[in-house]
C-alpha cells in the first residue's frame, strides 16, 4: 500500500479583493449614525412681543454696563457714581445685593464693540450668583 502524500495548497495572502467594498460600508455606516450635537445657547425667557410694561422703581435695579475692553461700570438705581470691576467680581457684588434686597434687578447693558465673551460672563456670574431677575438692554450713548 502506497501512501500518496498530498500538499494542501495554503496562501499566506490577504485577500484583498473585497477591502474597498468593506471600507466603503463602513464609511456610510459611520456617516448615517454619527449623531451631531446641536448648539446650545443661553437659556434665557424672552418676553412675548404683547406683554405689558411694568414699571420699576430704580431703587430695585443694578446697572452692569460692559465695556469693550471687558471691564463692567457698576451703578446702582438713579445714583450717578459708577464703580469700575471686573467681570469676575460680579458674582460677589450681585450676592451681597440680592441679601439686602431680594427684588434687585440685574440690568446687563453691553457696548456694541465689545466681544460677545464678556456678556456670557457676566451672565455667568449672575447664575452663580443666583440671580432670578436680569434684563438684558439696550446700550444707548
Amino acid at each position: 500500500m502506497a501512501l500518496l502524500n498530498k500538499k494542501s495548497k495554503v496562501s499566506d495572502e490577504i485577500p484583498t479583493s473585497s477591502m474597498a467594498d468593506i471600507a466603503f460600508l463602513l464609511l456610510i455606516f459611520f456617516l448615517v449614525t454619527t449623531v451631531f450635537e446641536d448648539e446650545k445657547g443661553l437659556p434665557i425667557v424672552l418676553p412675548e412681543r404683547e406683554a405689558e410694561q411694568v414699571e420699576v422703581s430704580q431703587k430695585n435695579i443694578i446697572h452692569f454696563l460692559i465695556q469693550e475692553d471687558g471691564s463692567v461700570r457698576v451703578r446702582r438705581g438713579e445714583s450717578t457714581a459708577e464703580q469700575i470691576v471686573a467681570a469676575g467680581e460680579i458674582e460677589a457684588i450681585m450676592r451681597q445685593e440680592i441679601g439686602q434686597n431680594p427684588e434687585i434687578i440685574a440690568a446687563v447693558k453691553t457696548a456694541p464693540d465689545a466681544p460677545y465673551r464678556f456678556m456670557v460672563s457676566v451672565l455667568d456670574e449672575l447664575q452663580q450668583a443666583a440671580s432670578q431677575r436680569i434684563s438684558l438692554q439696550l446700550w444707548e450713548r
